[in-house]
């Protein structure tokens, strides 16, 4: 099991998963909306379809942080 920190720049939580996991199931399962921002593993930027990736493809072991920020629309 991984213990993995997600979330975006409203909230966080920490989750057991297993290294199996992509992605995007990790934060469908934690109901976390990941079209409205860009998501960092670890600090690093995810490229297109790295959402389908593992945890295990990242070399992901024991623990990393999967985080979000959204855009605003009145960003600038």
């Amino acid at each position: 099991m991984i213990k993995v920190t997600m979330g975006n720049n409203v909230g966080r939580e920490v989750r057991l998963i297993e290294p199996t996991t992509t992605l995007r199931q990790a934060l469908e399962d934690a109901a976390i909306n990941y079209s409205t921002g860009v998501f960092t593993l670890d600090g690093s930027s995810l490229m297109p379809g790295d959402m389908d990736k593992t945890f295990a493809d990242f070399g992901i072991t024991d623990r990393c942080f999967l985080l979000g920020v959204a855009k605003a629309d009145n960003a600038r």
